[in-house]
């Protein structure tokens, strides 16, 4: 039995359960004006300042996600925080999630990012799934998906950045639109969700994934091709994202795409990782541009080599071999505990610098949502004692 990664999966729960999420509910909900704090200090107390949709939705996520793992805490008030606030606060006459609020509510930047439109189906998922499935909530995803579909879609693929509109297009709002498909899908609702999931992965498949190297870029011009400013980039950490939800499309979609999976997380492995670290940015051909690791890069490696582990454990993985699916999870754990590495547990800090060291900052609360989907499938993998043994059957 593989010890070190069982150890790392006992301690991700106990974290998770004692420390984290008591103290975000705690501390980082607004018990004066509602919603939740962007960020707490390393001390834990909040800090005042502008609320944005993308940290509503992704704590109503969160806490959704632990009612899941059995979490006995208040997770019901979390995430009743999280969905008036954005319903109260954050909706636009028009339908749309504004970016964000001041601190008692008013609106501070007013435009719709189709990124927060994704989180919010996101959250609307989370709470639908775990709430009892009431219809309002579902009414609500499919009210946001058409207004989507009727303002912002782009006339050959996928979603325009605003309208009117604004370039370049970014792959990463799809990503996570992606993720809100899937959700509402894991939840029983395929509706119009599935058709807008498919979509997105022919997008992402036919024009966003570069067919030389298999790596996807982060900007792109009004026809998805690289754009001409910054289309070079590539982030580490949405190679191994976008390949964890390509992999989720297998079973829910009954979609293959286990070589661009392959590519995606090789790419991302080859040129993206340095001593264990999941660095920031590199560019098409795996230069290194930005050499300093972020916290959600980290937990995205985690949560794919730990999916690809246990699909590995199934035996139905051709993207690396065991060895090296077990090697990233020990690796990316082993890194995330840096970015924990605080004095108050349950905190974090969101950077490493070029040489591996914490920059201390106040913890944002968008991190948590990371921090939880990698976690999860570790703990998930460590619940089953046969899993990691040194030969599976």
């Amino acid at each position: 039995m593989d010890m070190d990664i069982v150890d790392h999966g006992k301690h991700a729960r106990s974290w998770l359960f004692d420390a984290a999420l008591p103290l975000w509910l705690e501390n980082g909900l607004d018990h004066r004006h509602g919603g939740w704090f962007d960020k707490l200090d390393q001390t834990g107390a909040a800090l005042p300042g502008v609320k944005r949709t993308r940290v509503q939705a992704r704590q109503v996520f969160v806490y959704a996600e632990a009612a899941k793992l059995g979490w006995t805490g208040d997770w019901r008030r979390a995430i009743a925080g999280g969905l008036e606030f954005l319903t109260t606060r954050l909706r636009r006459d028009d339908g749309f999630f504004r970016v964000s609020v001041d601190a008692a509510g008013a609106p501070a930047t007013d435009s719709v990012d189709l990124y927060d439109q994704a989180f919010v189906l996101f959250a609307l998922a989370s709470a639908y799934d775990v709430l009892g499935r009431p219809a309002a909530l579902r009414a609500e995803a499919e009210a946001l998906l058409a207004l989507l579909s009727a303002r912002l879609a782009h006339p050959v693929a996928g979603f325009e950045e605003a309208a009117p509109r604004v370039l370049p297009l970014r792959s990463n709002p799809h990503m996570h639109m992606l993720e809100a498909m899937l959700a509402w899908i894991d939840a029983g609702v395929s509706g119009p969700f599935e058709a807008v999931a498919r979509a997105i992965v022919s997008l992402a498949t036919d024009r966003l994934i570069d067919p030389c190297t298999g790596a996807i870029g982060e900007y792109y011009d009004g026809d998805w091709a690289f754009a001409a400013d910054g289309g070079q980039i590539r982030e580490p950490g949405h190679q191994f994202e976008w390949a964890y939800l390509l992999h989720a499309c297998g079973s829910r979609l009954g979609m293959d795409h286990g070589r661009a999976i392959g590519r995606l997380v090789d790419f991302a492995n080859r040129h993206g990782v340095i001593d264990g670290r999941t660095i920031f940015s590199v560019d098409a051909d795996g230069t290194v541009i930005d050499p300093r690791a972020r916290l959600w890069a980290t937990t995205e490696r985690l949560r794919t080599m730990t999916m690809i582990a246990g699909t590995m454990m199934a035996g139905a993985s051709h993207i690396c071999d065991r060895a090296q699916a077990l090697q990233g999870v020990r690796e990316s754990a082993e890194v995330l505990s840096r970015f924990m590495a605080v004095p108050v547990a349950g905190l974090w800090s969101d950077w490493l610098d070029p040489a591996g060291r914490l920059v201390i900052e106040p913890a944002p609360a968008s991190s948590l949502y990371h921090i939880v989907t990698g976690l999860v499938p570790l703990i998930e993998l460590c619940s089953d004692p046969a899993a990691l043994m040194e030969n599976p059957a």
